[in-house]
């Protein structure tokens, strides 16, 4: 088969947006490598395909990338990231990826793909489609779910963190934490610890799951949630798949909800959900880029999905 090595994209809800591309390559014949963060080796422990990771270090990437390539020749690169340095580093690894013409790096590619035009309506999982498609004979139409394995040791841990908690039965996931801004805005809602109380006060089981360093934040957001302690990605992915309903913002750990296939309802207040929603027929979305939703709505939102 032939050998590709992927350069994922940098954030969590971008990797999960990009699984349907990279199942393209795997079921059309291509033996996968991925590259990118540390954490994607457990978030896709469940897959075959062996990760390199990407340190921080420039010279510590290219050395990874040099070694992938020094047991693969004649392998291929391909480019989830649209910046620069990270086709400059498969270039100077040896690698000529193919991508799109971003960032000025067309001369480094050995196939530029012109990106789809800004306000065209192109979602994130189409746009890496669209590029996987590329080196396929015919591709079939974009998948309507993500479908993100989650393998038998993940799911034990999981079931194991519920246990030592002393949570029992159907649970809800909380997400409340939103890493960053946007244009200088909170990407978090603000009605979680209500929201919290709310499902507490009619006997379920609201469970939340910090991520590294956010254990605060998420302490703060719902203090009367039961609170789990940090862990890996897979198991955190497992957490989610056995859960009755996800609750998150726009951010990695919604994605990772629709990933695997759990009822999610998707809390917008400030970004633009028209490329970056989370991508499921199982995705309840709320909010727009004009404004939070209100309570009630959010509330109605996740009443409807605890009755169906």
């Amino acid at each position: 088969m032939p050998a590709l090595i992927v350069r994922l994209p940098n954030h969590l809800g971008d990797a999960c947006m990009s699984l349907p591309a990279l199942q393209l390559l795997a079921h059309n014949g291509f033996a996968l490598t991925l590259a990118g963060r540390g954490w994607a080796q457990s978030l896709f422990a469940a897959y075959s395909w062996p990760v390199v990771p990407l340190g921080a270090a420039r010279l510590e990437r290219l050395r990874a990338l040099r070694t992938w390539h020094i047991g693969h020749v004649g392998g291929r690169g391909l480019l989830l990231t649209n910046s620069f340095s990270t086709a400059l580093e498969f270039r100077l690894a040896g690698l000529r990826p193919l991508g799109y013409a971003a960032d000025g790096r067309r001369l480094l590619l050995s196939q530029a793909l012109a990106r789809p035009r800004a306000g065209s309506g192109t979602h994130m999982v189409e746009y890496y489609y669209q590029l996987a498609a590329q080196l396929v004979a015919a591709a079939p139409p974009v998948p309507p779910e993500l479908s993100l394995r989650v393998s038998e040791p993940s799911a034990q841990r999981a079931s194991a963190m519920l246990q030592a908690a002393g949570v029992a039965g159907p649970y809800v996931v909380l997400c409340p934490v939103a890493v960053g801004r946007h244009r200088g805005n909170v990407k978090a809602w603000g009605g979680f610890g209500q929201l919290c109380d709310a499902l507490r006060a009619r006997g379920v089981n609201v469970v939340a799951c910090p991520g590294p360093g956010e254990r605060a934040r998420v302490m703060s957001a719902t203090p009367n949630a039961t609170l789990l302690p940090e862990t890996d990605l897979g198991t955190f992915a497992a957490l989610l798949a056995g859960g009755r309903l996800v609750v998150a913002n726009d951010s990695g750990p919604g994605h990772v909800a629709a990933a695997v296939g759990v009822p999610l309802v998707s809390v917008f207040g400030v970004t633009d959900p028209t490329q970056t929603r989370p991508w499921g027929s199982r995705v309840t979305l709320v909010g727009s880029s004009a404004g939070w939703p209100s309570y009630g709505e959010v509330v109605a939102a996740v009443a409807r999905e605890l009755a169906g």
